[in-house]
């Protein structure tokens, strides 16, 4: 067969090529997660230029990463004196000479913070953004191969001259970056348009689809921390190309090829009789994000039942209240192994159910990041409320979290409690780093909030769904292409009054579903000043079905009010203590904010605690903080003791206040404890 050939400034590439991207650029999504043909999705996404964010805190964060957390990310990977991450990248192109520094996984961190670009470009049309992405592509394409395969440590040894083989050690996460580099192709096509990446993609793609048929156990004993599982999926449903479909299906079932397989991994038993989360929290959620997108486009029912028993057992036992998940440092698999002297190891992991430290939680960045990609997958596959709820809780406090204000520092992992002096030294450092040694926690939080705003809608026959609120415009279509315009004003996580203004709408009625967060539970609906008689219920979408005009308004009213948490009690740590929220955000009791010598660990609060809110707009970028009485504990030094008499009132008070936990540790060092003490 002739397929023929089209001239481009890439090159000749395929005549067939050129037509498959020409049929999506007409017809097809540009969504983060284009679910706009997947046959087991009941929700569809917006396009990348749909929804902005126009105030509130989202929007805050939005500007900070286009104006300071993209230029001074690529000022650190540009720079080979920090993290050599680009320079590797030019001495796998040839451009330069040298060898590979830097953790293997550098690649995929790189291109994390180019989709993050991608995005932020596609969002405000910032055409420096457009230049310098022209300028890394071509870099990047001439670091691959010619058979398509693309690791920076393997090309650089080869072209040294030196015996380096591809897939010869699992943790070179050869698949791992590549996977991040599909991903980062095909939101780098939805957003400009250009096909420069995605060709790369492609062939790695081609690359990944002939050892599958040719060596499938290499490939299987490389799936470590598999982003490729979501990257193929993508490059699916972008290209249509019926093997990567059969090739995303392959990736699941070769796992049972794995002779050695761990827990940390998630290779010891094949994926479908898997009912528990286990092993490192990272490539945990990766792997379920990426089984979520192939159920998608399958139907597996074995591949969903596995995954609603371990959401279930995450999100009942072994996610922290900020939406943070992995809590173990380093331990053992509770469950690999009933032969001590056969014990697997694990780390950055999860642990047995209710096993939730504070002090040394580790709840890596990526760890929560991976979390919410999966519990967005498992909203697109259910238009269950469960799950975009602890998308929210995880944003705002998970996410937000990990990167200080001004967006130039960032934690790897992620603790409940903070206090100085401990006995023991933990690995990582207790305040947020310019760069961090591994870095791939940094470009993965730089991207999340970059994408925030593709998850505050979806769309489906029915109509629009209304996920997150704060200030926004979105300018989106309904599946049979009717167009829909709403305006979105709120000051909303601080002000619980939401106002939707409708601009644009088909001549025929649709829904407008708003998320009533499990939270709210006196929640108001009103349409032009009129309020509904039916009132929401928390913990689902409340629908609002009519004949649109542009005009119309809906209010929503969601009470905000501080809440004090309990856990489990087979949390033990959390014994006796309580969290606070207000709304979706958790808050914390920061030193800054007590009398001078006196500890976090002293201060607790009275069960009858009442916490006055103000909006602090010079405080910690615009916060609503939590101003109350404290009582303070026993204040003598402990002087080598581990055990006395307990502590009993009256207790002295303490006029604090506390503040939102995503914003802590930007004032200086300090303490800090999401739970304290109730007396």
């Amino acid at each position: 067969m002739n397929v023929g050939f089209v001239s481009t400034r890439l090159g000749i590439i395929p005549l067939t090529w050129m037509l498959i991207i020409l049929a999506v650029a007409q017809g097809g999504q540009k969504a983060l997660t284009d679910t706009s043909t997947s046959p087991h999705a009941k929700l569809g996404c917006t396009d990348i230029n749909d929804v902005h964010w126009t105030e509130g805190l989202l929007a805050e964060r939005f500007q900070v990463c286009h104006k300071a957390m993209i230029p001074n990310m690529w000022q650190i990977l540009a720079d080979p004196n920090i993290s050599h991450a680009y320079e590797n990248l030019l001495i796998a192109a040839g451009l330069k000479q040298g060898r590979h520094r830097g953790p293997k996984w550098h690649d995929g961190d790189f291109y994390k913070w180019l989709e993050a670009v991608a995005f932020v470009y596609g969002t405000t049309g910032d055409r420096d953004l457009d230049t310098l992405m022209d300028r890394i592509i071509e870099v990047i394409a001439k670091a691959q191969r010619s058979d398509g395969y693309i690791h920076s440590p393997v090309v650089i040894a080869q072209r040294n001259r030196q015996p380096v083989r591809e897939f010869q050690d699992r943790l070179d996460f050869e698949t791992y970056n590549i996977g991040h580099l599909i991903t980062c192709a095909c939101i780098h096509y939805r957003a400009t348009g250009k096909t420069s990446l995605l060709d790369v993609a492609r062939k790695a793609a081609d690359y990944l689809y002939q050892i599958y048929k040719t060596s499938p156990q290499t490939l299987a004993n490389n799936a470590i921390c598999p982003s490729h599982y979501m990257g193929i999926v993508e490059l699916y449903r972008t290209i249509r190309d019926q093997r990567y479909l059969e090739l995303a299906k392959g990736l699941i079932e070769i796992r049972e090829l794995v002779t050695d397989g761990t827990d940390d991994n998630q290779d010891r038993i094949p994926f479908r009789k898997q009912r528990h989360a286990v092993g490192h929290a990272v490539r945990a959620n990766y792997l379920y994000a990426g089984a979520a997108d192939v159920f998608m486009e399958t139907g597996d029912n074995g591949l969903m039942e596995a995954l609603v028993a371990i959401w279930q057992d995450v999100a009942c036992s072994k996610v922290y209240v900020t939406g943070a998940t992995g809590a173990l440092y380093d331990g053992a698999s509770p469950d690999g192994s009933s032969n001590h002297k056969a014990i697997q190891l694990v780390h950055q992991a999860y642990g047995r159910p209710y096993q939730l430290p504070n002090i040394t939680a580790y709840n890596e960045s990526c760890a929560t990041i991976g979390f919410l990609m999966w519990a967005w997958r498992m909203w697109l596959i259910t238009a269950e409320p469960r799950y975009m709820d602890m998308l929210e809780i995880s944003l705002y406090n998970g996410v937000l979290s990990t990167i200080s204000l001004d967006g130039k520092a960032f934690f790897y992992r992620n603790t409940l409690r903070q206090v100085h002096g401990l006995p023991f030294e933990l690995r990582w450092s207790d305040r947020r780093e310019g760069y961090i040694s591994c870095f791939c926690c940094p470009p993965n939080i730089v991207r999340t909030i970059a994408e925030s705003a593709s998850y505050a809608y979806n769309i489906s026959k029915d109509g629009i769904w209304v996920n997150l609120y704060g200030g926004n415009t979105c300018k989106t279509m309904l599946p049979d292409g009717s167009a829909v315009w709403l305006v979105q004003q709120t000051d909303y996580p601080w002000d619980g009054t939401i106002k939707i203004t409708v601009k644009k709408a088909p001549e025929r009625s649709f829904s407008i579903m708003l998320r009533i967060p499990s939270w709210a539970k006196e929640a108001q609906v009103s349409v032009n000043g009129k309020q509904l008689q039916e009132r929401p219920i928390a913990g689902r979408y409340y629908q609002l079905r009519r004949n649109w005009s542009p005009g119309d308004v809906v209010e929503l009213s969601l009470p905000l009010r501080p809440v004090m948490l309990e856990a489990h009690p087979l949390v033990e740590e959390t014994r006796n203590h309580v969290a606070v929220m207000r709304g979706p955000i958790v808050y914390c009791l920061e030193s800054v904010d007590l009398p001078e010598g006196l500890r976090v660990h002293q201060v607790g609060l009275s069960d009858d605690c009442v916490f006055e809110p103000r909006l602090e707009k010079d405080l910690l970028a615009k916060v609503v903080a939590l101003y109350c009485q404290a009582i303070v504990l026993q204040q003598e030094p402990w002087d080598g003791t581990l055990y006395r008499p307990a502590s009993t009132g009256p207790y002295k008070t303490i006029g604090t206040r506390l503040i939102p936990y995503y914003a802590w540790a930007n004032r200086g060092e300090s303490e800090m404890s999401v739970w304290l003490p109730v007396r």
